[in-house]
């Protein structure tokens, strides 16, 4: 599954980069307009693309057939050019990618150059340009999200193929993981875990999970399940469903409070079906 990746706001434009078969050039939006400016230099897909707090965006990692990367590159919106940075330890496509309050990015999971998930983890340092190893994940994930908590930890949850760990979390100053516990914590079969679904951080300091592939590995579908992790307690609990079963979708928290989740994808019986309704979520 390609999943593209559209980078962040950074000051007064927005960068797109990557997600195709070459290395389609990024844009700067101005006034409305999208217009040209350097190219990348390694052609990416399932990557990610971190703002940095010297507002340059750190692209990582990539893979399309037999080609995985570990590579890293710099956009300078100041000069709007493209520069190296250190390569990853290892190699790997559709992981996350999270900024930490240290300024460090944290790259988890994802698929290695064996086709499988990852359980690894590692550490940029924009001071040195050069990453570091950390504490692994006990579950292998990819296509997983990571959502950062206001105590500074990181959640990380589904993207898990078989039993293991739904979500657990990431605590930089020890540099080790430990179990979310509750709720899907620990998935006993595929059927319990997921894919494709999406996580967003409430205003009430909650994360919302919702959507996403499940079922067995030889027959998963779509859900409209949702469920809501409270950091204060390490617990999970149901909420809402959704109005339609969608995995891939975008999921946004609005200035209201509100979650606006749209398109998506529906997928039953090996077929998807992209999907233009949206919804809001109201805690």
């Amino acid at each position: 599954m390609i999943r593209f990746r559209w980078s962040y706001a950074i000051p007064l434009a927005v960068l797109a980069a990557g997600g195709g078969l070459a290395a389609a050039p990024a844009s700067a939006a101005t006034s409305g307009t999208f217009s040209v400016t350097g190219s990348m230099n390694a052609a990416r897909v399932n990557d990610t693309a971190t703002v940095l707090p010297s507002g340059q965006v750190l692209v990582a990692g990539s893979g399309f057939g037999s080609v995985t990367l570990a590579s890293a590159e710099l956009y300078n919106p100041a000069t709007a050019k493209w520069t190296l940075t250190g390569s990853m330890t290892t190699p790997r496509e559709d992981q996350t990618a999270t900024l930490l309050g240290n300024g460090q990015v944290l790259v988890s999971g994802g698929i290695g150059t064996s086709g499988t998930a990852l359980a690894s983890a590692e550490l940029y340092n924009p001071a040195t340009g050069t990453w570091t190893a950390t504490g692994s994940m006990s579950t292998p994930r990819a296509g997983h999200d990571a959502t950062l908590l206001p105590s500074g930890d990181v959640l990380v949850t589904a993207g898990t193929e078989t039993a293991g760990a739904f979500s657990e979390l990431y605590n930089p100053a020890t540099g080790t993981w430990s179990a979310a516990a509750g709720g899907l914590a620990a998935c006993g079969t595929a059927t319990e875990c997921r894919f494709g679904s999406t996580a967003v951080l409430l205003g009430t300091g909650n994360v919302l999970v919702a959507g996403g592939l499940a079922g067995t590995n030889s027959n998963p579908g779509t859900t409209t399940a949702a469920i809501l992790y409270d950091p204060a307690t390490n617990s999970w609990t149901t909420t809402g469903s959704l109005n339609t079963a969608r995995q891939g979708q975008t999921e946004d928290l609005l200035a209201s409070g509100q979650v606006l989740v749209a398109g998506g994808e529906g997928f039953t019986k090996h077929a998807g079906t992209p999907l233009s309704s949206a919804e809001l979520y109201t805690p």
